[in-house]
């Protein structure tokens, strides 16, 4: 009989683990309930987010509410994909590990509550939570670095990288306000190209099939935020009487669209690409890309509260600008998925052009009568579509 470890050696090992890069090929490696944990608290910025983006439509600051979403959206996506990616190649689910997850939660929840404030301008509780985030995987890295002595190149890359980034972004508050959309593009570039200094010195060890498991949860995640938006936005308009139709048609037309979306998105095995291309080029362009899948669906939940509103007498816009905010971010979802998971080359050419021409079928509905319903029969269309071009195809 083996011996089984003694209670206080298992206490260490519990306690602390050294943090070595976990291998790319690892069996059954599915996504941590800390990680779950961590989904479910980014979702409630990415709800904030939605929500404030809808009152500035509503309030006819399409301009001003876009720009707000998608800068806010940035630091919500980036902490999570900075996250995301990292475990998935260092998580050593120790006190250490889970503390210092904690910390990153706690910055995005600060994100989220800081949400409001930031599409009114005052950016100060924002830029406290994100450096919050980022910080607190600086600490990761600089484990990483201590403990796998061959991805310290690249973990001490990473680490200062991501603190100069966030110097940056704490000086940035003192900036000039005409100066702030132009520093704040700047600032992101610099974000993003701190991985690819990183890892062109040497690659780290993430899993495709667990990033594309984190990738999927998260965008189911966010669809169902969407359910969620559409749901209250049609409870609230139930209680005003005489639109008892319009509603429940709206409701149904929103059901089958956000279905479709979920359909397409998951129609193709997301690790695909990541195994069949295991470049630095399309993990980036892959991971980096699903900002807009994520960032078009969470403002599609906010595009339905609108055309609830209209729908109900509740709203003072035209038909064609109450349209937009829902045909436009289906449309960049299509061609994201497109883009991702299709590709303009694929040997399946239905789905190859299909793709693009129901994106922009999309858009024309938007000046036509029934935007909404339009806009889900052609998702439902485009998922026919597929269904039956690749019918007897076999999958990886």
């Amino acid at each position: 009989m083996t011996e089984q470890p003694s209670w206080p050696g298992n206490r260490i090992r519990m306690w602390y683990r050294p943090m070595r890069a976990r291998d790319r090929g690892e069996h059954h490696r599915v996504a941590t309930p800390l990680e779950l944990l961590f989904d479910l608290c980014f979702v409630v910025a990415v709800g904030q987010a939605a929500a404030s983006l809808h009152h500035a439509l509503a309030e006819g600051h399409a301009a001003h509410g876009v720009s707000s979403f998608a800068m806010v959206f940035f630091a919500i996506w980036w902490g999570w994909l900075n996250f995301s990616w990292f475990a998935s190649a260092f998580d050593t689910d120790d006190v250490p590990y889970r503390l210092a997850t904690l910390l990153q939660i706690a910055g995005g929840l600060t994100v989220a509550a800081s949400v409001t404030g930031a599409f009114e301008g005052d950016l100060r509780l924002t830029v406290a939570g994100y450096v919050l985030m980022r910080l607190a995987l600086v600490f990761q890295w600089l484990r990483a670095a201590r403990s796998d002595p061959e991805c310290r190149p690249s973990a001490m890359r990473y680490a200062i990288g991501i603190t100069v980034v966030q110097v940056l972004w704490v000086s940035y508050l003192w900036l000039p306000d005409g100066l702030h959309p132009y520093a704040f593009v700047v600032f992101a570039v610099l974000e993003m190209a701190v991985p690819v200094w990183a890892e062109s010195r040497h690659g780290t060890t993430w899993h495709p099939h667990h990033i594309a498991e984190r990738y999927g949860l998260f965008t189911l995640i966010v669809l169902g935020e969407v359910i969620l938006s559409a749901t209250n936005a049609v409870k609230e308009g139930a209680a005003e009487p005489g639109h008892t139709g319009a509603l429940i048609s709206l409701a149904a037309a929103g059901l089958v669209l956000v279905f479709s979306m979920w359909w397409l998105y998951f129609d193709r095995p997301g690790h695909a690409r990541l195994v069949r291309r295991p470049t630095m080029f399309t993990s980036m362009s892959w991971g980096y890309g699903h900002y807009f899948i994520f960032a078009s669906a969470a403002a599609v939940g906010a595009g339905l509260e609108v055309a609830v509103a209209y729908d109900t007498g509740a709203l003072h816009l035209g038909g064609v600008a109450a349209a937009l905010p829902t045909t436009l971010p289906v449309a960049v979802f299509l061609l994201s998925v497109w883009l991702l998971h299709i590709g303009p080359t694929n040997e399946c050419r239905p789905i190859a052009i299909g793709f693009p021409a129901t994106a922009v079928l999309v858009v024309a509905a938007s000046f036509g009568p029934a935007p909404i319903h339009v806009t889900a029969g052609l998702a439902a269309a485009l998922v026919v579509l597929t269904v039956v071009a690749t019918h007897g195809e076999t999958q990886a």
